[in-house]
């Protein structure tokens, strides 16, 4: 095993995160880690010195340095256009991959699936995540939704690779590509794709909202799940719960390069400063950074520690339970109970042996696609307006070129001309499709020329889309009802 310390960047964050941390950085010093540990400062009075993104650019050389960041909660200011630092953090460093591991501690934290032991794997960069929203009109906002063919490839396959990597015997996979076909049924396409290059493990698929449910109500028929950015959010936080404490959470964030480990949970400011913060979470999380940094010796002998101390029923308040905890503790015992354990098994709960020197999972380069011939088909022009579909046209027909013609107008992607339900309400942001005509391929003057015709009969468009085909197929969907 290598004795040479690895450098690693720490930060401790608000709330409890300054003692959940300063109980990590004592457990890692008493069982032998071998870091050389830098600090910076994040978070709340980061933002509120001025600086919008809640870290400072100093801070981002020691992040680039070390490559390993272990990063106690924070809190972000509510209003005032504060961005999340977790996003930022995770978008500039490329950590394109969240790994939670879901684990019941039957019977010694209370829950009602003891065979419960999943890992989720969460796409981290694209998705709603991206952040991308726009007001429309008065009474419309969009948020934009962003699956990209490498985004997905990647963690698909890490989730294939951990499987692999950690004897997991099951991957799933849940989107919702029956409602949204092109983003999710590209995300659900890849899995089949990748997971068709690793027959020796078992795989499914599942919608997510009965997928969810399956989770909360039946997790032992799961093993990992590899999801987009939001479900995984969700799902994450629904199965962490279900263990029995999310306070049990820990998490990593991971790129080709970076690596981020911190718990599931928040900052919780009601209970900073009163010496009873579960630190688990974080020293789980710090659990698999030695495991990334190949020091599985020092992993394994906090892991079974840490499982030897909820065992043995020294519990914080968030999981104490009469009948079954032996004793209450704050923060600063709970650590001293696992430093005590260090060296010590568990009994009952399943012992841990991590591999050592193991460097984390190498993912092969993103497989060669197809390249596909794009034509311009159309373009989809928002526009504000109040009053009938009807109108509408009859407003819009002068604006026409020669070679594009109206094919629809949607609201709310509901299809509302030709031949609209009276029924069907509406807002006032409308969605007007303009297609070649004969299905020819249309050029950028043509869209320009509508624009500015549109623009001269004082017709409030607030946006135009390209449409495309790839390979004759269009690359749009239809409105409903179309």
């Amino acid at each position: 095993m290598s004795q040479s310390n690895t450098p690693i960047t720490i930060a401790r964050g608000d709330g409890i995160g300054p003692a959940i941390m300063d109980a990590t950085l004592q457990i890692l010093e008493a069982a032998g880690a071998r870091l050389d540990i830098e600090e910076i400062e994040i978070g709340k009075a980061v933002y509120e010195s001025g600086v919008p993104s809640g870290i400072a650019d100093s801070s981002w050389d020691s992040l680039r340095r070390t490559k390993i960041f272990l990063k106690a909660p924070i809190t972000t200011p509510q209003g005032g256009g504060f961005k999340s630092l977790n996003v930022t953090v995770r978008k500039t460093l490329g950590l394109f991959a969240n790994v939670r591991p879901c684990v019941a501690y039957a019977p010694y934290v209370e829950t009602q699936h003891d065979d419960m032991d999943l890992v989720i794997i969460r796409e981290n960069e694209e998705d709603l995540y991206g952040g991308i929203e726009y007001r429309q009109s008065q009474q419309v906002m969009a948020s934009v939704k962003l699956i990209s063919r490498p985004g997905t490839e990647r963690i698909v396959r890490y989730a294939f690779e951990y499987a692999r990597a950690n004897g997991r015997k099951k991957v799933t996979c849940m989107t919702k590509d029956n409602i949204m076909k092109m983003a999710d049924g590209l995300f659900h396409k890849v899995f089949d794709e990748i997971g068709e290059e690793y027959p020796d493990i078992e795989q499914d698929h599942m919608i997510i909202d009965i997928g969810t449910a399956k989770v909360a109500a039946h997790p032992g028929m799961f093993d990992v799940v590899v999801l987009p950015n939001l479900y995984g959010d969700i799902v994450s936080d629904v199965a962490a719960e279900v263990t029995g404490s999310v306070g049990l959470g820990g998490s990593s964030n991971i790129g080709l390069d970076f690596g981020m480990f911190e718990a599931v949970h928040g900052s919780a400011p009601d209970i900073a400063g009163k010496g009873i913060a579960n630190p688990s979470g974080l020293i789980l999380g710090a659990i698999m950074m030695l495991v990334h940094i190949g020091q599985g010796d020092v992993a394994t002998k906090i892991h079974n520690a840490w499982k030897k101390t909820i065992e043995d029923g020294i519990h914080t308040g968030d999981i104490y339970r009469e009948g079954q905890s032996t004793k209450r503790v704050g923060t600063d015992e709970f650590t001293a109970a696992v430093i005590e354990r260090l060296g010590q098994t568990p009994s009952t709960l399943p012992q841990v042996a991590y591999k050592t020197d193991s460097k984390g999972i190498i993912l092969p380069p993103l497989k060669d696609v197809k390249e596909e011939t794009k034509e311009r088909i159309g373009v989809d022009v928002g526009l504000c307006y109040k009053g009938k579909p009807d109108d509408l046209v009859a407003l819009i027909k002068p604006c026409l070129t020669e070679n594009l013609e109206l094919h629809i107008i949607s609201n709310r992607g509901v299809k509302v001309w030709p031949d609209g339900a009276e029924e069907t309400f509406c807002t006032d942001n409308w969605s007007l499709r303009f297609l070649g005509k004969n299905g020819d391929d249309i050029k950028t003057s043509e869209v320009v020329t509508l624009l500015s015709n549109l623009n001269a009969a004082d017709m409030n468009f607030t946006s135009a889309l390209m449409l495309h085909s790839f390979d004759g197929a269009q690359g749009f969907t239809k409105a409903q009802g179309e």
